[in-house]
């Protein structure tokens, strides 16, 4: 099977995983010799520690949350840039909206 690093999306649950949708059926058997079978639609899951698995697109789509993009990189607030007051104000307002 051929892997293209741009092929996968990073989804979360609890874990961060990788995956692909399927666009034809797919059959292999993993490092542990178990099968595993998935069809036109179904998701192949690549786990931290490299393991794959398939999940069916039902379970997958009701679990998962796809993460955005990895070159959509979001700007990193440098508070040494801020005097203390502001970093308490900002503080503060994200406390109130959480309340």
């Amino acid at each position: 099977m051929r892997k293209v690093e741009n092929d996968w999306q990073v989804y979360r649950t609890r874990f961060l995983i990788r995956a692909r949708q399927l666009t034809a059926p797919l059959q292999f058997l993993d490092a542990l010799g178990r099968e595993h079978r998935g069809q036109k639609g179904d998701y192949l899951v690549e786990s931290s520690d490299g393991t794959q698995r398939i999940a069916p697109r039902e379970i997958f789509e009701d679990v998962y949350v796809s993460m955005s993009s990895t070159s959509d990189k979001w700007p990193l607030l440098d508070r040494r840039d801020m005097s203390l007051p502001d970093v308490k104000r900002r503080s503060a307002a994200r406390s109130e909206m959480l309340a």
